[in-house]
């Protein structure tokens, strides 16, 4: 058994206390007990809060970081050069990236990741010997960083509506929702390992395919996530295709449940807004991709109020920072309204902990509670950046940084990381790439 005494923590729910001592057995909290004192627990000086759960990433992305600033452009002129990213891996490659932004990811206090995978083949198209290569490696990187991981294999059939892949988007693609469906029901799940699904976009997946990859996730009881709506553009050409907005789409087709999450839902109607409500869908927002690439800002409250639970991811990597993504949801709704004060702060840790993680099939995660996995994320409250603002919940979300992460424990395993190290490996997996 091991023990922890928190100097301040928490929970993931009500205030913060003092002085809580937790105790550990096989990876989950056994006991915990605030306002407490035990001489032989180790003890973690600051503010400790659950694990953080990054519930959209695309790993590859992290190679773009600062080489994608130096032209105007849109989301579609950026996505040319994430193309040439993603025709240079292989599973040797991939494995190594993802392993360093994984480790990046732990730095920063996450313990879980929703890995967003749609790089599944050969540059042309052809399968691996083993089709899983690609998230055979990403599954590897995770253990081997020390991280949870739920892996959203993603269907892809289309360059857009009615047209067929293009270039390097052959390796996206395995011709019928029935294929993609017989390649994901071979990879394997585990206790730190959710395998689950994910539509591409309305774009990339035919209307009539999606009820193939609704059912399976389904069928399963896991995750299913989908980008939506993150351009105008996507929304028109799915309104000049079928008539209907991409969210109605999916309700169509039998996407839209409490399972499900909406990937940026940025540019939704009122109706849009409902039905993602109602279907108690979560609504997972980037704020710090959504704004690198010029997304717009999505209704976040909006959805909330309908019924729709607020997840958070770092999709892109443009920044790899749970704290900047939280306070970010509540700094964009007040460009968008000029008006302050949205969302509490301990409403964006319940969705950057707790909500994440159950939207990503991990409902034992994200709460410092008896039973829950024994996560645990200590942050400096003396640092430059937090000195001086209070070492509670508030100060946590609006005042800290990735940076100021001094310890983090995963299933009870001390996996703090080596900042250094981070960074060394990082290099020389990006290097590598662009060699």
């Amino acid at each position: 058994m091991t023990s922890y005494l928190l100097e301040r923590a928490w929970l993931g729910e009500g205030p913060v206390v003092d002085d809580v001592l937790v105790r550990i057995e096989d990876g989950r909290f056994v006991d915990v007990r605030a306002e407490a004192a035990d001489d032989t627990a180790e003890r973690l000086a600051g503010l400790t809060i659950p694990g953080f759960a990054n519930c959209h990433s695309h790993a590859f992305h992290r190679a773009l970081r600062g080489r994608t600033q130096r032209e105007r452009g849109t989301f579609w002129t950026w996505r040319e050069q994430m193309y040439d990213v993603a025709g240079r891996l292989d599973p040797d490659g991939y494995y190594a990236l993802a392993l360093a932004v994984y480790r990046e990811m732990l730095a920063g206090g996450i313990t879980a990741v929703g890995e967003f995978h749609y790089l599944h083949h050969r540059p042309s198209g052809r399968r691996y010997d083993d089709p899983n290569a690609m998230g055979q490696a990403l599954l590897a990187a995770a253990r081997d960083a020390g991280l949870r991981i739920a892996l959203l294999d993603t269907c892809y059939l289309a360059a857009g509506i009615g047209d067929a892949p293009q270039g390097v988007q052959v390796r996206f693609a395995d011709g019928s929702a029935d294929a993609w469906a017989d390649r994901a029901s071979a990879l394997a799940a585990g206790d730190d390992v959710v395998v689950g699904a994910a539509i591409h976009s309305v774009r990339a997946v035919p209307r009539d395919q999606m009820g193939t990859v609704a059912s399976w996730a389904s069928e399963r009881g896991v995750p299913l996530h989908v980008h939506l709506s993150e351009q105008v553009a996507e929304n028109e050409q799915c309104v000049a295709s079928y008539g209907m907005t991409p969210t109605e789409v999916l309700a169509e087709s039998g996407a839209l449940g409490e399972r499900t999450s909406a990937v940026h839902a940025t540019h939704l109607t009122d109706r849009d807004v409902k039905l993602l409500g109602g279907a108690g869908a979560f609504s997972c927002f980037c704020p710090t991709t959504e704004r690198d690439l010029g997304d717009g800002i999505g209704p976040s409250r909006r959805l909330h109020e309908a019924g729709s639970a607020l997840t958070l991811g770092s999709d892109s990597h443009a920044v790899i920072d749970p704290f900047e993504e939280m306070r970010a949801v509540e700094l964009d709704e007040r460009l968008a309204s000029q008006q302050r004060g949205h969302w509490a702060a301990d409403e964006l840790l319940r969705a950057a902990t707790v909500d994440g993680h159950r939207s990503l099939g991990f409902a034992d995660a994200g709460r410092i509670a008896a039973g829950f996995r024994a996560d645990l994320v200590t942050v400096d409250t003396a640092s430059a950046r937090t000195a001086g603002a209070g070492a509670d919940e508030t100060a946590a979300v609006f005042a800290a940084s990735a940076a100021d992460v001094v310890h983090v424990v995963r299933d009870g395993v001390d996996v703090t990381v080596d900042r250094g190290r981070v960074a060394a490996d990082l290099a020389a997996a990006i290097e590598r790439l662009w060699s």
